[in-house]
């Protein structure tokens, strides 16, 4: 694929997996505009950014569907097109604790910016993009824990994230059903240890979401703790390279991929073990075993 002079549109792109997504396109030559809901952290995006390409930013709030399309107004109307949509923006559930620990304002959060806002994000650029009659790549970012097998620790966010590799896929194939000029593509993150702004997503919780009850105990909720606990568990802690991240991403849409990401080669054996635990009526194996 040709990036030069294409623009791509990236929610949450102020930083994690989003700013390594930005980086990789800035560097193919692209023109990228980054959304992200924390103005502080996307001015500091763009400052960053304004040196390696064509960049600027659009404070977005995904799970507001009025400020999407307030964002897709300002694209088109500035750029005039979308060639590359990275619907990136993501959370954690924040509840912590056992499943049931978590409360209805959890869910709420959690699917509000990771399912709703994909599908905001979809739904408002999409039919623009099919419009335009050009090529065109939607990528949506979401993670081998729900969408390959759950963690059954993090319930909530791996139900999200099951929603939104089922939504993609549906999408992919109605497209190419039309034969329609725009793909659609899941990515699931991996390679390693993710250090990223996801780990403290509470911090743009909104007010009215908050938790009824104290968060229950749960160590391992930040990343050191987390990476300490693997540690000390004899496994494995390498931290991923987000900037090598995003530019693999863009490696696999080179080849045709519609799974995107480093991890998806091992998820055979794991989906052939839930294949054959489903079809005798047991208790499938999750991303853990």
């Amino acid at each position: 694929m040709d990036y030069e002079g294409k623009v791509a549109v990236v929610t949450g792109g102020a930083g994690g997996i989003g700013r390594g997504l930005v980086h990789a396109l800035l560097a193919r030559g692209a023109h990228v505009v980054v959304a992200d809901v924390e103005a502080p952290a996307l001015e500091a995006a763009i400052g960053e950014c304004a040196s390696l390409g064509s960049v600027r930013g659009v404070l977005t709030d995904v799970a507001d569907p009025d400020s999407v399309v307030g964002l897709a107004e300002d694209v088109y109307g500035s750029e005039g097109r979308c060639d590359l949509l990275f619907a990136n923006a993501g959370v954690t559930s924040g509840g912590g604790g056992l499943p049931w620990e978590q409360e209805i304002n959890d869910w709420r959060w959690c699917f509000s910016v990771n399912v709703f806002g994909v599908a905001a994000t979809v739904l408002t650029f999409l039919p623009r993009m099919l419009e335009a009659g050009s090529p065109g790549e939607i990528v949506a970012t979401s993670s081998g824990d729900g969408g390959v097998a759950p963690v059954p620790y993090a319930s909530v966010y791996a139900a999200s994230k099951a929603a939104v590799s089922c939504f993609i896929e549906a999408v992919a194939h109605q497209l190419r059903k039309v034969a329609a000029p725009v793909n659609a593509h899941v990515f699931y993150p991996g390679g390693g240890l993710l250090d990223t702004g996801l780990w403290t997503a509470a911090r743009n919780r909104p007010p009215e979401l908050e938790r009824v009850r104290p968060r229950p105990p749960a160590p391992g909720t930040t990343f050191a703790e987390f990476k300490a606990q693997l540690e000390v568990a004899g496994l494995p802690t390498t931290v991923v390279d987000l900037d090598r991240l995003g530019a693999k991403v863009l490696e696999d849409l080179d080849d045709g991929r519609y799974i995107l990401g480093p991890d998806a080669d091992r998820f055979g054996s794991l989906l052939h073990a839930r294949a054959d635990a489903i079809a005798h009526g047991d208790l499938p194996p999750t991303l853990l075993h």
